[in-house]
């Protein structure tokens, strides 16, 4: 009798244990709306000339959405001047509570109003397909800091403007809205991007625009949403 319940027992833990392991291959979804504020997300801005950070009108914060939208709704918006170039606006959030030193996918989905018309011109470049948005997952926490010569560069290896990708984010779109006016719209652009978290089972997300139009960029993110599973 006693060996049947020892029996039982271990495989009453076995089973448990089964489950609790099932359990942790779960997906991770991060879902924002913004309707609640941030949510978790920080801002940034990088490639610009610390001296003269005025010229760059940099800006970001919850705001309701623009007209023609709807104007009950509210998203992060962030806005900034290129004078450099190359101007990096970013939006940035920690995800905790994944396995430690394990490979997680990432399957993103971003909609932002941009009012960007397709096949627009501009100084450097279009205002819209010149302007490139990516995603990425990094371990170590974005941030933007100060060279030498107090000119702003990130940490990680960004997209580079419309087309190059970096070792820590993919380029997957622009901010053209698909229209041949001048008129916030919605847009959505999806993409994926890998990374191995770290020792406590942190990763860092990273969605952001890299302009090679040299005019201003104000979008509005109204939607993100993050999968992440493992590998």
């Amino acid at each position: 009798m006693l060996r049947l319940l020892f029996s039982a027992a271990v495989s009453l833990l076995f089973f448990v244990s089964c489950k609790k392991e099932e359990g942790n291959d779960q997906p991770t979804t991060i879902h924002s709306d913004f309707s609640d504020g941030k949510d978790g997300w920080q801002a940034g801005f990088s490639e610009y000339n610390g001296d003269n950070v005025e010229s760059y009108e940099l800006e970001e914060g919850i705001a309701i959405l623009p007209s023609p939208l709807d104007e009950t709704k509210t998203a992060y918006r962030i806005s900034g001047m290129n004078r450099s170039d190359d101007l990096f606006m970013y939006l940035t959030k920690r995800v905790q509570g994944l396995q430690p030193g394990v490979t997680y996918h990432g399957r993103f989905t971003v909609r932002i109003a941009s009012d960007a018309k397709s096949g627009g011109v501009g100084a450097g470049g279009a205002p819209g397909e010149s302007v490139g948005l990516g995603v990425g997952l990094t371990v170590d926490q974005p941030t933007s800091s100060p060279d030498e010569n107090n000119f702003y560069r990130m940490n990680i290896d960004k997209i580079q403007q419309c087309c190059t990708d970096g070792d820590d984010m993919v380029v997957i779109g622009n901010v053209a809205n698909g229209k041949d006016e001048y008129e916030y719209t919605l847009i959505e652009r999806t993409g994926e991007f890998s990374a191995v978290t770290d020792h406590q089972g942190v990763l860092w997300i990273i969605i952001g625009t890299d302009s090679g139009y040299e005019g201003k960029t104000t979008l509005y993110y109204s939607n993100i949403e993050v999968i992440l599973e493992k590998t």
